[in-house]
């Protein structure tokens, strides 16, 4: 396994059942309402614990019930939130998800302490930093302290993984020269790109575009359809696992944290990476809610032997 730092976002998901989402004007029921632990951040980092990596988090919450609640979620998830500090005049992130019975789901984030992460909180970090084999970052933090987690792993020779979710048309040329492996959906990779990902001809041209501007390594996860990864000669789709989806909630962020504990540091083994990482998305979507449904290693490993 690895060490990985996800310097990140930390949210508690408010989830409200629907049948569909409503239409302008349009009042609908909830069918049932329920809260668990996520933030993009915070369910790479289980997914990445419950893969065996060492795991170590950069963040914040707020000095509330809802930052207590996480704090005791890192701890039980095995994830070393000694860099994780408290906003005492600021609230825990949160996340209000409108998940469809189609397992679709729409969200809408108030960022809270997640935009108090500083370049500070980075540097309390560094050793942890220089010492990983990954770096991860979102982007539900500001991007200087990403950019300042990034250049002391490059400056240390460590691999960086950018997950650059939610979807931004502007990124700083400087943080994607700093990113090794960029792992957009399709939506994020035409922000990006401005290319519309609609088949394998578009994927190829919107991950040519994102080498032209600086990133080593692509992956644009297409859902149901699975992956296209370009890098060096491997440039194809890895098909998903075909399961019945319940709720895709942190589906992309277990992609992540699994791959980052199958990964080699210098992606030699990228194609076979992405399939760990998405045979434990495939269990992700599966399950409501962000933190109860990521897998640990034991029943991805037994999955892919069945397979």
């Amino acid at each position: 396994m690895n060490k990985v730092t996800i310097v990140g976002s930390i949210n508690v998901d408010s989830i409200l059942h629907i049948a569909k989402l409503p239409q302008p004007g349009e009042t609908i029921a909830m069918s049932a309402f329920s809260k668990a632990a996520g933030g993009k951040g915070a369910n790479q980092a289980v997914a990445s614990s419950r893969a065996q990596n060492q795991t170590i988090f950069v963040g914040r919450v707020g000095d509330d019930d809802n930052g207590r609640f996480m704090l005791d979620q890192f701890k039980e998830n095995n994830i070393d939130s000694r860099f994780v500090s408290v906003s005492p005049n600021n609230q825990t992130g949160q996340a209000y998800i409108l998940l469809q019975d189609s397992g679709q789901n729409s969200i809408i984030i108030q960022h809270g302490a997640n935009f108090d992460v500083s370049v500070e909180d980075v540097e309390k970090a560094r050793g942890e930093i220089e010492s990983s084999d990954f770096v991860i970052a979102q982007f539900e933090i500001p991007l200087e302290a990403t950019i300042a987690a990034f250049k002391i792993a490059k400056a240390a020779g460590k691999t960086t993984i950018l997950n650059p979710a939610p979807a931004k048309s502007e990124i700083p040329k400087e943080l994607l020269e700093l990113t090794d492996l960029i792992t957009p959906n399709e939506t994020e990779a035409q922000s990006i790109t401005g290319i519309e990902v609609i088949d394998e001809a578009s994927m190829k041209k919107a991950a040519e575009r994102l080498h032209d501007l600086g990133v080593k390594g692509v992956i644009i996860t297409v859902g149901e359809r699975g992956s296209y990864v370009s890098y060096n000669d491997l440039h194809q789709i890895i098909p998903a696992f075909k399961v019945k989806a319940i709720d895709t909630t942190a589906a992309g962020d277990t992609f992540i944290g699994a791959l980052a504990s199958e990964l080699k540091p210098d992606l030699s083994n990228l194609k076979q990476s992405i399939i760990y990482a998405s045979k434990s998305s495939s269990f992700t979507v599966q399950k409501l809610g962000a933190f109860p449904s990521i897998p640990n290693r034991k029943l991805v490993e037994q999955a892919l032997k069945e397979d």
